[in-house]
């Protein structure tokens, strides 16, 4: 496939799209899924060159289902960005600030708004994803009644931004994984993902572990999560700083794979700026 198609969940206008702009530019061709299993399905069958994928959140963690389908398939990490999550009020032409009664949005949105509902006493509307709640909104328009989003949904859907910035924390922003079927060119700084599971025993973290702090690597991200269908087993998701060909990382890798019951990489790709720096 020679054009870049790049695949998200939800409709057009989420930060998912926004995310693919900011990283591929304003001119990628995107393609909307209903799930996060489809961006997976799309990539396999062809319609897609790469997908766009959230794994974290600075404020809600990490997105468990995310990790799930990547250890369940066998795409590369060949990428991450970051994207600040910049909500906006939007509303129909028309529609004043002092209108507004209503605001629709995604349960998570709105509770990362919660504050300035409050304050402004706006009464929160459930809708099934943030830029779902534009789209439907400009279609059916309502009085009283605004949207919160991004942006580029207000620019799609036809809407006013009423406001910038109402989320109630501006360190809110998101991480996203560039998956795709070959492993990422390399550009250093770098950056490697993976996945391992420890042999049950005193110590057997930490000897994991400790492959990589005696050679002086930096953790970036460790995190257990369970392992879907066996009670009390857990995986542990790990990133640190370099290229897993780099000789202090290659021979940390060789020594995890010794001492894990279970290792999976995810893949080496060029790192974001505007990540966490270290654990």
């Amino acid at each position: 496939m020679s054009e870049l198609i790049v695949a998200f969940q939800g409709v057009h206008g989420a930060y998912s799209e926004e995310a693919i702009r900011c990283f591929f530019g304003p001119d990628a061709h995107t393609l909307p899924c209903e799930t996060f299993a489809g961006i997976f399905e799309a990539i396999k069958s062809g319609e897609a060159t790469a997908g766009m994928l959230p794994v974290e959140n600075a404020l809600a963690g990490t997105v468990s289902q995310a990790y799930e389908l990547l250890m369940e398939h066998d795409f590369r990490v060949q990428g991450e960005h970051i994207l600040p999550v910049r909500h906006c009020l939007l509303a129909p032409p028309g529609t004043t600030l002092q209108d507004v009664r209503k605001v629709r949005s995604h349960p998570q949105a709105l509770a990362q708004c919660a504050a300035t509902l409050r304050r402004r006493g706006w009464e929160p509307v459930a809708w099934n994803d943030t830029a779902g709640a534009a789209r439907d909104l400009a279609a059916q328009p309502e009085p009283h009644t605004a949207a919160i989003a991004s942006a580029l949904a207000g620019e799609l859907y036809g809407l006013n931004v009423l406001e910038r910035s109402v989320e109630d924390d501006p360190n809110n922003s998101t991480r996203f994984f560039i998956i795709g079927s070959t492993d990422a060119p390399r550009r250093d700084p770098s950056k490697t993902s993976l996945v391992f599971a420890v042999r049950h025993g005193p110590g057997a973290l930490v000897r994991c572990l400790d492959a990589f702090a005696k050679r002086g690597i930096n953790l970036t991200k460790i995190e257990s999560r369970p392992m879907r269908g066996r009670p009390w087993q857990y995986w542990f998701y790990l990133d640190f700083e370099g290229h897993w060909q780099d000789p202090p990382a290659e021979a940390a890798l060789i020594e995890l794979l010794r001492q894990a019951s279970m290792v999976k990489m995810l893949g080496s790709y060029p790192a974001a700026t505007g990540g966490p720096n270290s654990v």
